[in-house]
């Protein structure tokens, strides 16, 4: 029997995708459904406040919804480091229960718009809820795929996200999708997990790993090339978080031993994540037109 490779290369990102929209999926029922304001747990990068990935990264009273800044479950913020302006138009790739879009609505108030674009029908749902909890006008939530964004050439200001590019299986067509809809003189400005280092094969098969955000991760150094590919000036990074073991052994729920390779425990994958992923802010330019 001959096996297609490229068929089987499909397969496997279209099951990792569909992984990863059922945790987030469940990360947003669990608000959804319960009333609860978190959906902490083994859902996402993280698991809000008490998560390593997601500790501290909002200011007190920054969010403008309460349910937004509990379900988080990114790895930075990437409206602190990115200034907004009244008037832009912002994207927000992967944007979950819209925290980032809520706070990017604000700034580019009155006359500008933040779009939330998610594939997720659960977290969409979320995110209007919050939107309506906040009163905020200029947010809009959109259903699509990071790799296909429904909005036309050059007319983004501002593309952000945070901590959802590692979880795409064609990293490349991402960013040729955000540099498509950015104007010229437009800003990349995310936050995301970059990988240090390689990691074992072994390790980056593991769908717990992938949709907590580590083995789906570009190395650094790929990833600025990645963005200079696909035509984006001046990519750069900045790590703004590193893990201890400590915080290793905490985010070690996420995984399943039993779906450990054979021989691999928990405290073993641990030694090896150890070192080899930050989170981090990477930046980039569409060069205006000349």
């Amino acid at each position: 029997m001959i096996v297609d490779s490229r068929w089987c290369v499909v397969t496997g990102q279209t099951e990792m995708r569909e992984a990863v929209r059922q945790r987030y999926a469940a990360a947003a029922l669990t608000v959804l459904e319960s009333g609860s304001a978190s959906c902490c747990g083994r859902s996402g990068c993280g698991c809000g406040s008490s998560d390593p990935v997601t500790a501290g990264l909002y200011q007190p009273g920054e969010a403008p919804s309460e349910g937004a800044l509990a379900a988080s479950l990114g790895c930075g913020n990437p409206t602190a480091l990115i200034d907004l302006a009244p008037g832009q138009v912002v994207l927000d790739l992967g944007s979950g229960g819209g925290l980032d879009v809520l706070l990017s609505a604000r700034r580019v108030a009155p006359d500008g718009v933040a779009y939330g674009l998610d594939m997720t029908e659960e977290m969409l749902a979320f995110a209007e809820r919050n939107r309506a909890e906040a009163g905020i006008e200029n947010a809009r939530f959109v259903k699509g795929a990071i790799e296909d964004v429904p909005l036309p050439d050059a007319s983004v200001d501002v593309v952000i996200s945070n901590c959802v590019i590692n979880l795409s299986t064609d990293k490349d067509k991402v960013l040729a999708e955000a540099f498509r809809v950015l104007r010229p003189g437009g800003r990349f400005a995310v936050s995301d997990i970059v990988l240090l280092r390689p990691l074992p094969a072994e390790l980056v098969s593991l769908v717990g790993l992938w949709t907590g955000c580590i083995s789906g991760a570009l190395l650094d150094t790929d990833y600025l090339a990645k963005l200079s590919a696909a035509g984006f000036a001046n990519p750069a990074i900045q790590v703004t978080r590193t893990y201890t073991r400590e915080d290793l052994a905490e985010m070690a729920g996420q995984l399943d031993a039993e779906s450990l390779p054979d021989g691999v425990t928990p405290g073993g994958a641990i030694a090896v994540l150890e070192g080899a992923f930050a989170s981090a802010f990477i930046r980039a330019d569409k060069e205006q037109w000349r």
